[in-house]
């Protein structure tokens, strides 16, 4: 069974920082075949997309509001994605989750549970 697992949220004050982690289990192929993206969700507000990486390592996107703040990497060796989020604000406070997604078949789509992550002024 595939798992993605979120880890690395919490309470920070604003200009702190945090790095997320999503480590995959389960997955049918091989961590390095999938495109694997960060979002968010926060109370009453629809679910969006905050950085992605592709399969090929090229370079990332980012929401417009964290570029520059925050940083999406991945270690294939270690099957994880990583969100670096630096100088947070607290309209960054937002459940955060993880998405994987085979670039070849994309049916093959998985989610994390999500971390939580609040920023206080």
């Amino acid at each position: 069974q595939v798992q993605l697992v979120e880890s690395g949220g919490g309470l920070v004050q604003a200009g702190g920082s945090l790095r997320l982690s999503c480590a995959a289990t389960g997955l049918t192929f091989r961590f390095s075949n999938y495109n694997l993206n960060w979002y968010r969700q926060a109370p009453g507000k629809e679910r969006e997309l905050v950085a992605g990486i592709s399969s090929t390592g090229g370079t990332p996107n980012y929401k417009d509001s964290v570029q520059g703040r925050f940083t999406i990497s991945r270690d294939n060796a270690r099957n994880t994605v990583y969100l670096q989020m630096n100088n947070l604000k607290p309209e960054d406070t937002a459940v955060y989750y993880c998405n994987a997604q085979y670039w070849r078949v994309k049916n093959y789509d998985y989610w994390g549970q999500g971390t939580q992550v609040t920023v206080s002024s």
